[in-house]
């Protein structure tokens, strides 16, 4: 049986036609491809700006937390030193120094005439901050002048202080405070000796 040219005419037709409704069903397709990426990229900026807003406020706590330690220090720190001999005339907290380009700041600073002890106090001590503290004490006499002719000694306090941190601390000469119930007590081994910088 022979194919009419009508007959071929009609097949073009229906593959044309066929043709066109594959098209629309892609152009469908990729509108809702483009609808989801759109709403995809919308969700991700959300969850960054969500997720920067959380960071803010979990470093604001981790601020806190550090400042609570500070006001934990701050009455506890004339007995701890007067146990181990220093007698304390004064205690600082928030010291902060800029001289020739260069600034510190000591979160406690106990004193008396001869000699001063600089405490950094974080929520969660590291290896990291006990070395910034080791910067921090080499710049202490000079950027506060005043006591330059004080013994200067260094000292760290922390709510959760791991033991390898404490055992660093102290092999770099620093008093280490820890928390011990609802107080604060120095955790150092009964043989240190504090390094005076």
């Amino acid at each position: 049986m022979a194919t009419t040219y009508e007959e071929i005419l009609e097949l073009f037709r229906e593959v044309a036609e066929s043709q066109k409704e594959t098209d629309r069903k892609f152009q469908d397709t990729d509108r809702k491809f483009q609808e989801t990426e759109r709403l995809l990229k919308e969700g991700a900026e959300a969850t960054r700006l969500e997720i920067k807003a959380l960071s803010k406020n979990l470093g604001e706590i981790g601020n806190r937390l550090g400042e609570f330690v500070e006001y934990m220090v701050m009455p506890t720190v004339v007995r701890l030193f007067q146990a181990q001999g220093l007698e304390v005339h004064e205690v600082h907290s928030d010291i902060k120094a800029k001289r020739e380009g260069q600034g510190i700041q000591v979160d406690v600073l106990v004193v008396n005439d001869g000699v001063l002890i600089a405490i950094e106090c974080k929520s969660k001590m590291t290896t990291a901050q006990v070395d910034e503290h080791i910067q921090r004490m080499n710049k202490l006499k000079p950027m506060l002048p005043a006591y330059r002719h004080h013994q200067a000694f260094g000292a760290v306090a922390a709510l959760v202080m791991p033991d390898d941190v404490a055992e660093y601390a102290e092999e770099q000469g620093f008093y280490v405070l820890v928390q011990s119930g609802e107080t604060l007590t120095i955790g150092n081994e009964p043989e240190f000796r504090a390094k005076a910088w």
